[in-house]
């Protein structure tokens, strides 16, 4: 049987997280599928997800660890949806914002959408609420979407959990492309977006966990930042007519500012503390 919507869950040694995030998919009011893709998981990842007894839920195994790109792709392929989520095995969906999310694919002119979203804890607690999306409200065109990636970054735009796409679509571009992890995911929705318009919703629909197990936090800030550059430069030479030098020169020129905060930060804290004398 075919779904209409897809929810892909790639999970690598996800067992802290992931009873959590596959509630909050299975808690929502909209019939989907779910793919648990567990990635050779060295930990009970495996175990939890065979744990959950909802016949929406697919659970496949690797028999290898994939790269995150490998296994991503593999994770949509193994879908049936014409509409796609992928949710991180951390991260979360709030209750109800599927059901307005898929309303709003309704309209075939929208190649994607993505949504105001919140960052929690590792207990869960929220730590900042209503971010994402700005000066995208609504619906916009790929130059607009592609400018904002490339001027203000991709944690702007939002974690994958807020987006969804269509199926033909990723499949039409490629899909993800592996070799820059970091933006790997605005890469996608950047190329995705030509296939039509992109629609910025208002409203939160995922929460993004800040922790120092996700991939995000164990990658460096060097790494981080060098695939961003590499990202800006890529993305402008494929799309000419969406993003222009004065948008590469932008977001080159933000990634130098956050390179600069990081030395100073570091430089302060290798300088000595002395004790105060005489008091």
């Amino acid at each position: 049987m075919v779904a209409s919507v897809s929810i892909c869950v790639p999970a690598y040694n996800a067992g802290r997280t992931l009873d959590t995030t596959l509630r909050s998919i299975l808690s929502q009011d909209v019939d989907v599928e779910v793919i648990v893709l567990d990635n050779a998981s060295g930990d009970d990842t495996g175990v939890i997800a065979h744990s959950v007894d909802d016949s929406r839920v697919r659970v496949i195994r690797n028999e290898v660890v994939l790269s995150i790109g490998d296994n991503w792709n593999k994770a949509v392929a193994l879908s049936t949806g014409k509409l796609v989520k992928v949710v991180c095995a951390d991260d979360i969906l709030l209750p109800g914002s599927l059901e307005s999310q898929v309303r709003v694919m309704d309209d075939r002119g929208i190649a994607i959408s993505s949504a105001r979203f919140d960052v929690i804890d590792e207990a869960g607690e929220v730590r900042e609420a209503g971010l994402g999306v700005p000066g995208l409200e609504g619906l916009q065109t790929p130059r607009s979407l592609m400018r904002l990636i490339v001027r203000r970054g991709p944690a702007d735009f939002g974690p994958t959990a807020a987006a969804m796409f269509r199926r033909e679509n990723f499949d039409s571009v490629g899909g993800f492309r592996g070799d820059l992890v970091f933006p790997m995911d605005v890469d996608l929705f950047a190329r995705v977006c030509v296939c039509g318009m992109f629609f910025g919703i208002s409203e939160r629909v995922a929460a993004w966990r800040d922790s120092t197990f996700n991939l995000c936090s164990q990658t460096s800030t060097y790494s981080k930042l060098s695939e961003l550059l590499r990202f800006h430069h890529r993305i402008a030479r494929e799309y000419p007519e969406f993003v222009t030098g004065a948008d590469v020169l932008a977001g080159d020129m933000r990634l130098v500012r956050a390179a600069f905060a990081r030395v100073v930060v570091r430089a302060n804290a290798l300088v000595p503390r002395h004790p105060a004398v005489g008091v």
